[in-house]
């Protein structure tokens, strides 16, 4: 992982700002650095001059891998920026105080000023990745009423993660949060880099926690491997932040952008009801529920997710 001081990295976000066109080489990581010092793996790809750029931010203790059964499905040409948030995937870990939705907010602002600062924008982000996007329209409300055409919101909440049950009945749901909290402390106490676990460990409870019907082993095996690619540390940050997030009323400054809400019906941390918030506070957008899918609809409904996002991409073409 790379590590630098946060006066080097700053020196080298000013120093290497891109001039012209960027194309994506797989046989080397790309990195953007916050202001902050933070280092971002990223990839952007697709045609330079395209009109739409296609944003996709994903969730809590995954990476940009949360995004390929859905670009792989796009079936058009498109100029798309993926990433990983600040301590996930291969980014560097949250600094201390920065493991928060406001931040993951800031840094996406700074990556699209430098990596897509013309042309219009969709976003797509799946649970704590919607919440980002949220929060984005909250504190940059100029970059989304200015560039933004179009919005999907995959699986995500606007608030209250504090009382989800994780579908559990009576005092087994009560206590969920709780658990959830004690989870956090114990990872917040971990000094490695990566859970020192076996994907084969982590499985059953991604099966039960973020699945649906019948989740296909890939599927489940794709989870478990960016969930111990995570810094633990910065995990058990995030989940606190998404415990006290809370951006129902700055969902308004999102009205008038064409929007589509998708949620699983199995889902048992950002469940239906959750999703419906969202719908509402949006009349205009497109509310659609997959029966029997879980909490990761951009693997269990890869096909799915990917038409609504091409369909936002079309109208905001036209558009542009």
């Amino acid at each position: 992982m790379t590590t630098v001081s946060p006066r080097n990295a700053v020196a080298r976000a000013r120093g290497s700002r891109h001039r012209g066109p960027l194309s994506w080489d797989p046989a080397r990581e790309h990195r953007f650095v916050t202001a902050d010092g933070t280092a971002l793996h990223f990839t952007l790809t697709g045609p330079q001059d395209a009109a739409v750029t296609l944003v996709l931010v994903h969730g809590w203790t995954q990476d940009h891998h949360t995004w390929d059964k859905v670009v792989a499905e796009l079936g058009v040409p498109v100029r798309r920026l993926t990433y990983d948030l600040r301590g996930h995937g291969a980014s560097a870990p949250a600094r201390t105080g920065t493991a928060t939705i406001e931040q993951l907010a800031d840094d996406l602002a700074e990556l699209i000023g430098e990596k897509a600062p013309e042309g219009r924008l969709v976003l797509a982000g799946h649970s704590m990745g919607g919440m980002t996007i949220m929060k984005l329209a909250e504190r940059h409300p100029e970059l989304v009423s200015g560039r933004v055409d179009g919005v999907a919101f995959v699986a995500t909440s606007s608030g209250e993660m504090d009382r989800i049950t994780l579908g559990l009945p009576g005092i087994a749901g009560g206590g969920a949060a709780r658990i959830e909290r004690k989870l956090a402390k114990l990872l917040a106490r971990q000094r490695r880099d990566r859970l020192p676990l076996k994907p084969a460990v982590v499985r059953p409870g991604a099966r039960f926690l973020v699945f649906g019907d019948r989740p296909s082993r890939a599927d489940l095996d794709s989870v478990a491997a960016q969930l111990l690619r995570a810094h633990p540390a910065s995990v058990a940050g995030f989940q606190d932040a998404i415990s006290r997030h809370d951006c129902r009323v700055a969902l308004a400054a999102l009205r008038g952008v064409p929007a589509v809400v998708m949620a699983g019906g199995k889902d048992r941390l950002c469940p239906v009801p959750h999703a419906a918030v969202i719908a509402e506070e949006l009349p205009d957008a497109e509310f659609i529920r997959f029966p029997g899918a879980g909490h990761m609809l951009p693997q269990e409904r890869g096909p799915e997710v990917a038409r609504h996002v091409r369909a936002l991409l079309a109208r905001a073409a036209t558009r542009a």
